[in-house]
């Protein structure tokens, strides 16, 4: 809820180059699959891969005990060299299997990138009299980041031109960028590996000039002080990435020498840094799972940070400062110790120190879940989901009170960039899975809506798509929401494939948004669905907290059950259902692999978090700590036990899998490239079926892919093409 600043327009430019992606016992070897992979996917020959076991024995603090027979598939310098060789030799086999499919491949590419508008631009964001935006060329892979003062029809400024700075360079992402307050130095954050390691570089726009300074290992959290030479941000640790120091950076000194802030002790938070909605205040945001404490400093002089209110387990806040007040969105309970699970709003004066001075204002709800607000002179914005869907309240300031409407039966409306409190006009991001991206701004004085921007889609008729939302019931009786959408004329038949995707992890929601690549596979007669399983926060801050910790396995099984009735009610058949996941959604694949693999004919799966229990045991890894009330820690044997009861790595089993697609980056920082590599040697030695097993690393990227709007659909169109020769879909 702090201030939207120059870095929403980064946002939106961003989206505009991801928003059309998708919308997470050792038994004896049998038989490597291979002979009837081979018949199905042309005459050159060649083997699986062999990898060497070495035994490795995993220990517990109570002692229990694991054989990790592929645990030194683990490099963390990434140069072993028979590590390094096994990853090639599995792109040779990937390369083996995929290669004959290079016509369809090559037609997928063409389809989704012949729907972008190449020399698109975002909606111009308003920020101290500049109008701030970016663009793309025709045949870029990257954004150019601009400005034009006073007006859109002034001369263009170009701050970045990501193009030129990511010449010879097989990765590279711009992760944020700040200007100063008066609009003079521009600070960005640059990763040319993909782990989200960066480095802070500084240009004078009034000369071009780029500063010498240079902060290295930081965040992409980062926002000016007051004095237009001051730079507070977050350093990251080396090993870990952790978050664990705010630093000031004085433009002109070095950065070995740069001020400490404050240092966070407790590796299970996170931290970033933002300035509040007025300006007045830099505060520092740490945030674990189940808890957050916001410390505040003047802007002007960021120094003396004081805490809003202390942190206490099971007590989630987040601020914003408007006109003399903090408003605060929070789960604290209340004077009965009753919490608000849906979370409500307070205020609070501006020298609030404790949650003692804090006043409700907004009410929990049991059948509404709070999510966000935005403050305005004269009305706020508020973001709340109600029966599985996002909405918009609007209250003025003598408190009436309206929402945002919307046009479809299944949809995602969200806040968009606000970046001044000063206007009666509200911005808004609204989609669905026929209509594309688009930003309308309505006058809540007046009502008046107007469209400022739909995102283009090249030879793309909506009239064409039809989305539908449907319920599955789970074991529990528990109603599953489920977002799907086919071609119009479609018959729930029982004839057609499906690809099921969902994440169900951290309270994300996967909210039924527009997909560019995906309308390629309902042009050739697939169903799209999107599962809004347990484990997101589509139905509340319940469904979040029944699918984590020891009630992760709902996740599970509730994507199981929805398969389950697309098929009993004729969406798909029984024997073409392709199941899709990335990241904690590829640990949903891992699981749903081992539980049910005779329901899926694929497995599509990136960046997958398949060895939970290996990684959560090693605090030295990005990420582990700040996860313990995620999935729980198996230090503690409760957790250990139901961990192990559900990871893929080690539920793997001697039967029949299907066919399998996984990818990764050797450079990933959030689940290191070692998961699925063992992963996928386990898989192999387990497999019982001739279904083939496709292994992906990047060698270039990390968590995301490829860096470049285009260049990441020549990946999507290699796994698609794949996913489709599997379930019998020719052109």
């Amino acid at each position: 809820m702090t201030r939207n600043s120059v870095r929403s327009a980064l946002a939106i430019a961003l989206t505009l180059a991801v928003a059309a992606t998708v919308g997470t016992a050792i038994a004896a070897s049998p038989k490597r699959a291979t002979k009837s992979t081979q018949k199905q996917t042309g005459p050159k020959k060649m083997t699986a891969p062999d990898v060497a076991k070495k035994d490795h024995v995993v220990k517990t603090p109570f002692g229990a005990e694991r054989n990790d027979e592929y645990y030194w598939l683990r490099d963390d310098t990434r140069k072993n060299k028979d590590m390094l060789a096994y990853l090639n030799a599995e792109n040779a086999y990937a390369d083996s299997i995929l290669n004959p499919l290079k016509p369809q491949q090559d037609k997928l590419y063409d389809e989704i990138v012949g729907r972008i508008k190449q020399d698109d631009s975002s909606v111009p964001v308003r920020e101290r009299g500049y109008w701030y935006y970016s663009r793309f060329e025709t045949g870029q892979d990257y954004p150019i980041y601009a400005r034009r003062a006073g007006t859109m029809e002034g001369p263009e400024e170009i701050l970045l031109n990501v193009n030129e700075m990511a010449k010879d360079k097989n990765y590279f992402n711009v992760g944020t960028y700040d200007v100063s307050p008066n609009n003079e130095i521009l600070a960005w954050a640059e990763d040319d590996v993909g782990r989200r390691q960066y480095v802070i570089k500084f240009k004078n726009l009034k000369t071009g000039e780029v500063y010498p300074d240079t902060i290295a290992r930081s965040s992409a959290d980062f926002v000016w002080a007051g004095d237009n030479k001051t730079l507070v941000y977050v350093e990251n640790d080396e090993k870990t990435l952790l978050t664990t120091k705010v630093k000031a950076h004085v433009l002109g000194t070095d950065a070995k020498n740069d001020t400490l802030l404050y240092t966070e002790k407790d590796d299970t938070f996170y931290m970033g840094v933002d300035r509040t909605r007025d300006d007045k205040f830099i505060c520092i945001s740490l945030s674990s799972t189940v808890s957050n404490e916001l410390r505040c400093a003047p802007a002007d002089n960021p120094t003396d940070f004081r805490v809003l209110a202390q942190r206490e387990r099971d007590v989630e806040y987040d601020a914003d400062h408007l006109d003399g007040r903090w408003v605060i969105l929070t789960n604290a309970p209340d004077e009965n110790g009753k919490p608000a699970t849906n979370f409500k709003i307070m205020t609070a004066p501006t020298d609030a120190t404790s949650r003692s001075q804090w006043k409700e204002w907004i009410g929990t709800r049991d059948d509404v879940l709070l999510e966000g607000f935005e403050l305005f002179d004269g009305f706020t914005a508020i973001s709340e989901r109600s029966k599985g869907l996002e909405r918009l309240r609007l209250i003025s300031a003598d408190g009436k009170e309206s929402y945002v409407d919307a046009d479809e039966e299944a949809y995602s409306m969200g806040l968009a960039a606000n970046s001044e409190s000063n206007t009666d006009w509200l911005r808004y991001s609204y989609t669905s899975m026929t209509t594309p991206a688009t930003t309308y701004e309505i006058n809540t004085e007046t009502g008046e809506r107007k469209l400022l921007k739909q995102q283009p889609v090249i030879g793309y008729d909506a009239s064409k798509y039809e989305t539908k939302r449907l319920w599955a019931t789970a074991k529990d009786g528990t109603k599953i929401p489920v977002s799907v959408v086919y071609k119009k004329g479609f018959k729930p038949d029982g004839t057609a494939a499906v690809l099921q995707y969902a994440y169900g992890s951290y309270g994300m929601s996967m909210d039924p948004g527009f997909n560019l690549s995906v309308v390629s596979l309902i042009d050739r007669g697939m169903v799209y669905a999107i599962a809004h399983i347990r484990g997101g926060q589509e139905m509340g801050r319940q469904w979040y907290d029944n699918g984590k910790l020891l009630n992760k396995k709902n996740t599970f099984t509730d994507f199981i059950d929805v398969t389950d009735m697309l098929v009993k009610e004729g969406y798909a058949a029984k024997d073409r259902v392709a199941a899709y996941g990335g990241s904690a959604g590829g640990l949903l694949m891992g699981a749903v692999e081992n539980m049910a693999p005779e329901k899926y004919r694929v497995i599509l799966s990136q960046v997958p978090f398949v060895d939970v229990v290996t990684t959560m045991l090693d605090p030295t890894i990005p990420l582990t700590t700040n996860e313990y009330d995620e999935w729980g820690n198996p230090e503690q044997k409760e957790y250990y036990d139901y961990m192990l009861s559900y990871s893929p790595y080690d539920n793997l089993k001697e039967q029949a899998y299907p066919s399998t697609f996984i990818g990764t980056g050797l450079w990933d920082s959030q689940v290191q490239y070692w998961e699925p590599a063992k992963y996928v040697a386990r898989l192999r030695d387990l497999n019982t079926s001739a279904n083939p097993i496709v292994f992906r690393t990047n060698m270039d990227a990390g968590h995301g892919g490829k860096s470049g709007r285009f260049r990441r659909y020549r990946e999507q169109a290699e796994m698609y093409s794949f996913m489709l020769n599997q379930l019998g879909i020719k052109d």
